[in-house]
């Protein structure tokens, strides 16, 4: 009877263990995983890109519908027209594909940015994005939200730094009284020659503002990329990342392939 007790008690514990573990995970989002730099897309020309980002190792648990990240592969379009020499706006369409529910539209955001001009003659690249977008609720239980990013970049000799302290609101779903929560990125590479970069990506949730979550429960991960600058019309980024504390996907496979296009009567980008 002891024994038995002791299994049942074992077996409860190890349920919440896992339940708490995958609250705490399921608003990951590795549908666009990049650190923005902060020069915008030239007027008249549109930037595509597609985001392939795919996780051997995540999240295997439903919780509140939610499905598992688990070997689910994300693949995003992200279209950005510029629309003057200091703004740009951008659309992003998501989708998920996965072995047990196949190809799944997960939604949509868009993105309006703008950048300090040329003329201000700052020491840093300066700009200020902000999202607002739509995602299913099988995919993030807060299906509205919005984000307004501030980005800082530099480049100095061959080195590259940007830093992304982007504040997130949630507009409809479980955590819409919880106030802005804080998700930094950051970005740290250097130019090996003049077409191969390589460097360091962070990306965190630390959660509330004023309320940060202990470390166990924050989500924090670290990617060694490489950028292929062959030519100025492509963007090409490829990285692996590895999640630092218990609350994030473990593994993710990420790679942006961008291509710009010149439909004005400006010189074309070579």
């Amino acid at each position: 009877m002891r024994s038995s007790t002791i299994k049942l008690a074992a077996k409860t514990v190890l349920a919440i263990a896992v339940i708490l573990y995958a609250r705490s995970s399921v608003a990951q989002g590795n549908y666009e995983i990049q650190v923005y730099g902060a020069d915008t897309v030239a007027p008249k020309t549109l930037m595509t890109e597609l985001h392939s980002n795919f996780t051997p190792e995540g999240q295997k648990y439903y919780i509140d519908g939610v499905i598992p990240t688990n070997h689910q592969d994300h693949e995003t379009l992200e279209l950005t027209e510029g629309i003057t020499s200091w703004s740009e706006i951008g659309f992003y369409v998501f989708t998920s594909s996965q072995d047990s529910h196949g190809v799944q539209w997960v939604g949509d955001h868009i993105r309006p940015r703008i950048r300090a001009p040329d003329s201000w003659h700052l020491p840093v690249g300066l700009s200020l994005s902000t999202e607002i977008g739509y995602q299913r609720a099988v995919y993030s239980p807060d299906t509205w939200t919005w984000e307004i990013r501030p980005i800082i970049d530099k480049t100095a000799g061959r080195w590259y730094f940007a830093v992304n302290p982007a504040l997130e609101r949630t507009l409809h779903g479980p955590d819409v009284h919880q106030g802005l929560g804080f998700s930094p990125g950051a970005k740290v590479s250097y130019d090996f020659t003049r077409v191969v970069s390589g460097g360091i990506e962070y990306y965190a949730d630390y959660g509330r503002l004023g309320a940060f979550d202990s470390l166990h429960y924050q989500q924090q991960q670290i990617f060694v990329v490489t950028d292929l600058n062959t030519s100025p019309k492509w963007e090409i980024n490829i990285g692996v990342g590895v999640g630092t504390t218990a609350s994030t996907d473990h593994l993710i496979v990420k790679g942006i392939l961008g291509r710009r296009f010149d439909w004005g009567r400006h010189p074309s980008i070579e």
